[in-house]
C-alpha cells in the first residue's frame, strides 16, 4: 500500500495523475488527495468546498428524516418520495457537476473546468437557499425542511417543527459556506494568475536587456 502511495505521489509531481479510488477509506468510491495533488494556495478553499459537498449530503439526509416525520404525522407520502429523490439525484449530481470539476480544475488549473464549476455551483447555492426558505410552491413546500415549512409544521406538531427548524439551520450554514467558497475561488484564482503574469514579466525583462 505504501509503495502504491509513493508511486502516485511521484507521478503527481511529474504532472501525471491516476484517479485511483481512495475515499472514503473504509469503502473507496471516489479519488480524493488534496494534500498531494492540489497547489498549496488552494488547499484551504478546496477543503471547505469538500466540506460543502459533505454538508449537502448531510442537509439532504436530514431533510429525508424531517420530511419522514411530517409524512408519518399525516402530511402524505408524496413529500417523502420527493425528499428521497432530492437525495438520490442531488448527491451524485453535486459530485459530478461541480465538486469533481472543481477538484480537476485546481489540479490542472483548467479555465474551462473552473467555468463549468462556477455555473453549477451557482445553481447549487440557489438550491440551498431555496431549501432553507422552502416556499409553499410544491406540496406547500413540505418536501424541504426550510423556514416557511418549519413555521407551518410547528403550528400543527411541535416535534415535526423542531426537525424542520434543524433542517433550516443546516441549509443556512450550507448556503453561507458555499457563498464563501465561490468568492474565495474567484479571488484566489485571479490573484494567482496575476502573480504568474508578474513572474513571467520579471523573467522577460532581463532577457530583453540582454538583447
Amino acid at each position: 500500500m505504501y509503495e502504491v502511495k509513493r508511486k502516485e505521489e511521484a507521478l503527481a509531481r511529474a504532472g501525471v495523475f491516476l484517479d485511483v479510488k481512495n475515499w472514503p477509506p473504509f469503502f473507496p468510491i471516489i479519488h480524493h488527495d488534496i494534500a498531494n495533488e492540489i497547489p498549496n494556495y488552494l488547499h484551504r478553499m478546496l477543503y471547505v468546498a469538500f466540506a460543502t459537498f459533505i454538508g449537502l449530503i448531510l442537509c439532504l439526509f436530514w431533510n429525508i428524516i424531517a420530511v419522514s416525520t411530517a409524512s408519518i404525522k399525516g402530511s402524505g407520502v408524496r413529500i417523502w418520495f420527493l425528499a428521497v429523490i432530492y437525495f438520490i439525484i442531488g448527491v451524485p449530481g453535486a459530485y459530478l457537476l461541480w465538486y469533481r470539476p472543481l477538484y480537476r480544475a485546481c489540479r490542472k488549473d483548467s479555465a474551462f473546468k473552473f467555468g463549468w464549476f462556477f455555473m453549477f455551483y451557482v445553481i447549487h447555492i440557489g438550491f440551498c437557499i431555496y431549501g432553507s426558505v422552502a416556499p409553499p410552491i410544491i406540496y406547500d413546500g413540505l418536501s424541504f425542511s426550510g423556514f416557511v415549512s418549519a413555521l407551518r409544521t410547528m403550528s400543527d406538531n411541535a416535534l415535526v417543527g423542531i426537525f424542520y427548524f434543524v433542517g433550516f439551520g443546516l441549509f443556512c450554514v450550507e448556503s453561507l459556506l458555499s457563498i464563501w467558497v465561490i468568492q474565495f475561488i474567484g479571488i484566489s484564482v485571479a490573484v494567482e494568475r496575476q502573480r504568474r503574469q508578474n513572474v513571467m514579466l520579471q523573467e522577460e525583462v532581463p532577457w530583453q536587456h540582454q538583447k
